[in-house]
Protein backbone atom coordinates (compact mmCIF):
# COMPACT_ATOMS: atom_id res chain seq x y z
CA UNK A 1 0.00 0.00 0.00
CA UNK A 2 2.91 2.37 0.52
CA UNK A 3 4.34 2.14 -2.26
CA UNK A 4 1.40 2.59 -4.27
CA UNK A 5 1.14 5.59 -2.74
CA UNK A 6 4.17 6.86 -3.50
CA UNK A 7 3.92 6.12 -6.70
CA UNK A 8 0.51 7.61 -7.07
CA UNK A 9 2.12 10.59 -5.27
CA UNK A 10 4.82 10.86 -7.70
CA UNK A 11 2.36 11.19 -10.52
CA UNK A 12 1.04 14.37 -8.89
CA UNK A 13 3.83 16.08 -8.94
CA UNK A 14 5.14 16.32 -12.05
CA UNK A 15 8.42 14.92 -11.86
CA UNK A 16 8.43 11.01 -11.75
CA UNK A 17 10.69 10.78 -14.66
CA UNK A 18 13.28 13.51 -13.87
CA UNK A 19 13.88 12.46 -10.90
CA UNK A 20 15.45 9.16 -11.70
CA UNK A 21 18.27 11.55 -12.72
CA UNK A 22 18.21 14.24 -10.73
CA UNK A 23 18.00 13.63 -6.75
CA UNK A 24 21.34 13.45 -4.40
CA UNK A 25 23.07 10.60 -5.82
CA UNK A 26 23.66 12.71 -8.81
CA UNK A 27 24.55 15.57 -7.58
CA UNK A 28 28.04 16.30 -8.16
CA UNK A 29 30.17 19.21 -6.57
CA UNK A 30 32.45 18.62 -9.78
CA UNK A 31 30.16 21.03 -11.83
CA UNK A 32 31.45 23.88 -9.45
CA UNK A 33 34.62 25.95 -9.81
CA UNK A 34 36.76 25.49 -6.86
CA UNK A 35 39.68 28.54 -8.28
CA UNK A 36 38.03 31.96 -7.59
CA UNK A 37 36.03 33.05 -4.77
CA UNK A 38 32.75 34.87 -5.85
CA UNK A 39 33.00 38.40 -3.95
CA UNK A 40 28.63 37.97 -2.75
CA UNK A 41 29.10 35.10 -0.74
CA UNK A 42 32.73 35.35 0.34
CA UNK A 43 33.34 31.68 -1.19
CA UNK A 44 34.48 29.49 -3.50
CA UNK A 45 31.09 28.05 -5.55
CA UNK A 46 31.84 24.95 -4.45
CA UNK A 47 32.51 25.69 -0.61
CA UNK A 48 29.01 27.66 -1.08
CA UNK A 49 27.47 24.74 -2.71
CA UNK A 50 28.57 22.44 -0.32
CA UNK A 51 27.15 24.45 2.19
CA UNK A 52 23.51 25.28 0.35
CA UNK A 53 23.91 21.05 -0.02
CA UNK A 54 23.69 20.65 4.06
CA UNK A 55 21.13 23.08 3.90
CA UNK A 56 18.88 21.17 1.33
CA UNK A 57 19.74 17.97 3.38
CA UNK A 58 18.42 19.45 6.40
CA UNK A 59 15.32 20.92 5.43
CA UNK A 60 14.31 17.22 4.36
CA UNK A 61 15.84 15.84 7.92
CA UNK A 62 13.17 18.44 9.58
CA UNK A 63 11.15 18.53 7.08
CA UNK A 64 8.53 16.70 9.98
CA UNK A 65 9.33 18.91 12.96
CA UNK A 66 9.48 22.38 11.10
CA UNK A 67 7.98 24.07 8.08
CA UNK A 68 10.74 25.39 6.43
CA UNK A 69 11.25 27.46 3.48
CA UNK A 70 13.92 28.07 0.55
CA UNK A 71 14.43 31.05 -1.88
CA UNK A 72 17.08 29.47 -4.61
CA UNK A 73 18.25 32.48 -6.41
CA UNK A 74 21.22 33.34 -8.69
CA UNK A 75 22.12 32.81 -12.27
CA UNK A 76 20.43 30.46 -15.58
CA UNK A 77 21.82 26.95 -15.61
CA UNK A 78 23.40 26.80 -11.50
CA UNK A 79 21.49 23.92 -10.48
CA UNK A 80 18.35 25.47 -8.69
CA UNK A 81 15.84 23.32 -10.31
CA UNK A 82 18.25 20.40 -9.93
CA UNK A 83 18.55 20.82 -6.45
CA UNK A 84 14.67 21.33 -5.88
CA UNK A 85 14.29 18.15 -7.29
CA UNK A 86 16.70 16.70 -5.23
CA UNK A 87 14.67 17.84 -2.11
CA UNK A 88 11.42 16.49 -3.88
CA UNK A 89 12.86 13.20 -4.76
CA UNK A 90 13.18 12.22 -0.87
CA UNK A 91 10.00 13.88 0.44
CA UNK A 92 8.18 11.41 -1.94
CA UNK A 93 9.89 8.70 -1.44
CA UNK A 94 8.74 9.37 2.32
CA UNK A 95 5.24 9.39 1.46
CA UNK A 96 4.61 13.29 1.60
CA UNK A 97 2.46 15.16 -1.12
CA UNK A 98 4.99 17.25 -3.38
CA UNK A 99 3.88 19.45 -6.31
CA UNK A 100 6.18 20.42 -8.67
CA UNK A 101 5.19 23.33 -10.86
CA UNK A 102 7.11 26.45 -13.18
CA UNK A 103 5.56 29.95 -12.35
CA UNK A 104 4.08 30.13 -15.68
CA UNK A 105 2.14 26.50 -14.91
CA UNK A 106 1.49 27.98 -11.29
CA UNK A 107 -0.43 30.79 -12.91
CA UNK A 108 -2.11 28.98 -15.48
CA UNK A 109 -3.66 26.81 -13.02
CA UNK A 110 -4.72 29.59 -10.75
CA UNK A 111 -6.11 31.73 -13.75
CA UNK A 112 -8.24 29.03 -14.88
CA UNK A 113 -9.86 28.29 -11.27
CA UNK A 114 -10.52 32.11 -11.05
CA UNK A 115 -12.12 32.99 -14.62
CA UNK A 116 -12.56 29.25 -16.74
CA UNK A 117 -16.28 29.13 -16.83
CA UNK A 118 -16.28 25.55 -18.39
CA UNK A 119 -14.18 24.26 -14.96
CA UNK A 120 -16.54 23.17 -12.65
CA UNK A 121 -16.44 24.51 -8.82
CA UNK A 122 -15.46 21.02 -7.42
CA UNK A 123 -12.53 20.89 -9.81
CA UNK A 124 -11.20 24.20 -9.49
CA UNK A 125 -11.70 24.05 -5.55
CA UNK A 126 -10.05 21.01 -6.06
CA UNK A 127 -7.14 22.01 -7.88
CA UNK A 128 -6.88 25.12 -5.03
CA UNK A 129 -6.55 23.06 -2.35
CA UNK A 130 -4.35 20.65 -3.66
CA UNK A 131 -1.71 23.94 -4.53
CA UNK A 132 -2.77 25.10 -1.06
CA UNK A 133 -2.24 22.33 1.45
CA UNK A 134 0.31 19.89 -0.44
CA UNK A 135 3.11 19.05 2.25
CA UNK A 136 5.79 20.86 -0.22
CA UNK A 137 4.63 23.23 -3.54
CA UNK A 138 7.93 23.96 -5.49
CA UNK A 139 7.46 27.03 -7.77
CA UNK A 140 10.37 26.91 -9.88
CA UNK A 141 11.42 29.91 -12.37
CA UNK A 142 9.60 32.63 -10.65
CA UNK A 143 9.58 35.94 -12.49
CA UNK A 144 8.92 33.99 -16.06
CA UNK A 145 5.50 34.28 -16.25
CA UNK A 146 3.53 37.47 -17.16
CA UNK A 147 3.27 39.77 -14.35
CA UNK A 148 0.13 41.91 -13.86
CA UNK A 149 -1.75 42.75 -10.44
CA UNK A 150 -3.69 39.29 -11.00
CA UNK A 151 -0.38 37.35 -10.62
CA UNK A 152 0.80 39.50 -7.94
CA UNK A 153 -2.13 39.09 -5.89
CA UNK A 154 -2.32 35.77 -6.26
CA UNK A 155 1.29 34.66 -5.36
CA UNK A 156 0.93 36.76 -2.54
CA UNK A 157 -2.26 34.82 -1.24
CA UNK A 158 -0.51 31.20 -2.52
CA UNK A 159 2.69 32.17 -0.53
CA UNK A 160 0.90 33.80 2.74
CA UNK A 161 -1.83 30.99 2.88
CA UNK A 162 0.86 28.05 3.05
CA UNK A 163 2.79 30.08 5.69
CA UNK A 164 -0.62 30.35 7.86
CA UNK A 165 -1.00 26.77 7.10
CA UNK A 166 2.82 25.87 8.02
CA UNK A 167 3.17 24.19 4.69
CA UNK A 168 6.82 24.35 3.15
CA UNK A 169 7.26 26.00 -0.20
CA UNK A 170 10.35 26.19 -2.33
CA UNK A 171 10.95 28.62 -4.66
CA UNK A 172 13.82 29.24 -7.90
CA UNK A 173 13.92 32.57 -9.55
CA UNK A 174 16.68 33.84 -12.15
CA UNK A 175 15.60 37.18 -10.18
CA UNK A 176 17.78 39.58 -7.99
CA UNK A 177 16.59 40.98 -4.93
CA UNK A 178 16.06 44.22 -6.28
CA UNK A 179 14.43 42.22 -9.31
CA UNK A 180 12.52 40.70 -6.79
CA UNK A 181 11.06 44.10 -5.17
CA UNK A 182 10.89 45.73 -7.91
CA UNK A 183 8.52 43.03 -9.69
CA UNK A 184 6.51 42.03 -6.74
CA UNK A 185 4.89 43.88 -4.08
CA UNK A 186 6.48 44.76 -0.90
CA UNK A 187 4.48 43.07 1.14
CA UNK A 188 5.41 39.82 -1.10
CA UNK A 189 9.10 40.79 -1.02
CA UNK A 190 8.79 40.94 2.90
CA UNK A 191 7.30 37.46 3.38
CA UNK A 192 9.45 35.69 1.14
CA UNK A 193 12.22 37.86 3.07
CA UNK A 194 11.46 37.48 6.14
CA UNK A 195 10.31 33.60 5.92
CA UNK A 196 12.22 31.69 3.98
CA UNK A 197 15.86 30.51 4.31
CA UNK A 198 17.65 32.59 1.31
CA UNK A 199 20.13 30.67 -0.80
CA UNK A 200 22.28 31.74 -3.25
CA UNK A 201 23.99 29.51 -5.97
CA UNK A 202 26.72 30.76 -7.64
CA UNK A 203 29.17 29.53 -10.95
CA UNK A 204 29.12 28.80 -14.58
CA UNK A 205 26.10 27.44 -16.78
CA UNK A 206 26.00 23.46 -15.59
CA UNK A 207 24.14 23.25 -18.77
CA UNK A 208 26.58 24.61 -20.72
CA UNK A 209 29.10 22.29 -19.13
CA UNK A 210 27.38 19.65 -19.76
CA UNK A 211 26.66 20.42 -23.55
CA UNK A 212 30.55 20.75 -23.95
CA UNK A 213 31.68 18.04 -22.39
CA UNK A 214 29.16 16.05 -24.51
CA UNK A 215 30.86 17.13 -27.68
Amino acid sequence: LEKEIVTYLYSQSNLQQILEKENFAHFSLDFYSDDYTEESTGLTPRENMKNILNTARDFVKNFDTQSDNLLLYGNTGVGKTFLANCIAKELLDQSHTVVYLTSLKLFDILESCKFDRDLSQTRKNASLSYLLSSDLLIIDDLGTELNNSFTSSQLYHCIDTRLTNHRSTIISTNLSFDDLRERYSERIFSRITSNYTLLKITGDDIRLKKAIMQH
